[in-house]
Parts: C-alpha cells; sequence; structure tokens
C-alpha cells in the first residue's frame, strides 16, 4: 500500500516515512501543496497524511479539492492546530482523523491502519488462497499455519496477486505501489522479488502457484 506525506517540515516528515516504512508501507513524501497537487493525479494513493501548514497554501483547501475527487483516499490531518474548532474545521473539511503535535508515532500508524481497516479499505481482510493465508494488519504469511518469513516486498507483491486471484497484476502495477518517487528501481527488481517468493512458496508446499504472463505481468492461481 502506498502512502503520501504532505508535510513541510523535513525531520517530521522523514520520521513519519521511516515509520511506516517499518509498518510495511511505501511513502512518497512532499513539503508543498504545490508538490502534493503534482502527485496526486498520478499516483494511487491508499491513504495521505497531511499537514494544514504549509508555506505555499492551507492544507483546509488541499483537503476540500481531494474530496472533490470521484475517487479519494482517505485522509490523516497531522497539525499543531489544537483547538476545538481547528479540529472541526478540519472534520468538516473532509478529514477522516485529526493528531495534533507532537504526536506519539506509534499512534499516527495506529491511526492509519485503523483508517484503512474501514469497510471498503485495503486493511482488515485476513486473505486466503489455497493453503496460504496472508494477514494484512501483522503483515505475516502462513502456509499450512506455518509462518513463512518473507521481505516486505515480497509480502507486498503477494498481497496484490492475492486481492486479484485468478487476474493478471501488471508489472507496472507492482512497481507503482512497491516504490515510492526518488527510490531507484532497476527494471528487474518486480522479477527478482517474484522469483523469490515463487521459490518460498514452492519450498513451503504452498498450493498455490505464480505464473508469469510474458510482457504483462503475474497472476496467481488457487491450485486446490
Amino acid at each position: 500500500m502506498r502512502l503520501l506525506i504532505i508535510e513541510d517540515e523535513r525531520r517530521i516528515a522523514d520520521l513519519v516515512a521511516a515509520a511506516l516504512k517499518q509498518a510495511g508501507f511505501t511513502v512518497d513524501a512532499v513539503g508543498t501543496v504545490a508538490d502534493a497537487a503534482a502527485a496526486l493525479p498520478v499516483n494511487a494513493y491508499d491513504g495521505v497524511v497531511l499537514d494544514l501548514g504549509l508555506p505555499d497554501g492551507d492544507g483546509l483547501r488541499l483537503l476540500t479539492d481531494l474530496r472533490c475527487r470521484p475517487e479519494s483516499p482517505p485522509v490523516l490531518v497531522l497539525t499543531a492546530r489544537d483547538t476545538v474548532e481547528d479540529r472541526v474545521a478540519g472534520l468538516d473539511a473532509g478529514a477522516d482523523d485529526y493528531l495534533v503535535k507532537p504526536f506519539a508515532m506509534v499512534e499516527l500508524v495506529a491511526r492509519m491502519k485503523a483508517l484503512l481497516r474501514r469497510p471498503g479499505g485495503p486493511l482488515g481482510v485476513r486473505l486466503e488462497a489455497g493453503n496460504v493465508a496472508l494477514d494484512t494488519i501483522g503483515r505475516d504469511v502462513q502456509v499450512c499455519g506455518q509462518v513463512v518469513p518473507l521481505a516486505r516486498q515480497e509480502i507486498a507483491i503477494l498481497e496484490h496477486l492475492m486481492r486479484r486471484l485468478g487476474r493478471v497484476v501488471p508489472k507496472a502495477v507492482l512497481e507503482e505501489k512497491l516504490y515510492g518517487m526518488g527510490e531507484e528501481l532497476e527494471s528487474n527488481a518486480i522479477p527478482v522479488h517474484v522469483h523469490h517468493l515463487r521459490r518460498k512458496l514452492m519450498e513451503a508446499e504452498a498450493s498455490c502457484a505464480i505464473h508469469t504472463v510474458r510482457g504483462i505481468g503475474y497472476f496467481l492461481e488457487d491450485g486446490r
């Protein structure tokens, strides 16, 4: 899952990004309204962390514009504006949650996960394919009840394949979901991750298999 942090204080943005990456998310970070407006239309974000006091505009206006889109991700407002009136204004503008600075990083991560667990959200579902089960909250994979150690990228790929069981997931979609802006991406990165994931599932005697559609992407077949 890919998140966007809109925060002009670089230290805070870096800390929040590190915590969310540790929790298994792919993260982009921008520091202005203009950069956020440029990133939002071209990337499919699952959630947004939004500061309101940005150097080139008010985050509330950006939030209002975001809510005018046909499909907009959940937004967690992160701000120093701590009055009741500020909170009401943020929620009325469309914020899904409101967290005041200073804050506990573990709480921010927990609140974002809670937003993504809402009905229709990308978290909160135990995915199963054959004898493979993926806990999207704990980010662990089991085959016949036994945990299979996987890297973060391998879990993310498996999740996308399980959510689209039997359907082809384009390689470009996996690249978009797994890598943030500015991250170096080699042309063979996804095939390498898929190779390792396929091998680990085979070694664990998983009943489902990953198939490659050359030049397009991959799909997961339930072998039951």
